[in-house]
């Protein structure tokens, strides 16, 4: 099951579990359509690989799996210029 990470890893934008600009890498890193495109180039800081949309989980199943509260930062160099 997806963690549905709360927020961009680059910019710290907020993404609740409907942010319809969410997209996520194989392992789930986490970050804001904004950031994916004009910062990243479409590629995975942590990983190499691509993005994919974010499903969005619905309500029902949100209430029985809720989404993960955890921040999560990439290290990436570009991303600290992002978030400033």
């Amino acid at each position: 099951m997806l963690e549905l990470r709360p927020n961009c890893e680059c910019c710290d934008k907020d993404l609740p579990p409907d942010a319809p600009d969410a997209l996520i890498c194989t392992y789930e890193c986490t970050f804001c359509a904004s950031c994916a495109a004009d910062v990243l180039d479409n590629r995975c800081p942590n990983c190499g690989g691509t993005f994919a949309p974010r499903p969005i989980r619905p309500p029902a199943r949100l209430a029985v799996h809720p989404a993960s509260t955890t921040r999560v930062h990439s290290k990436d160099p570009r991303c600290r210029s992002a978030s400033a």
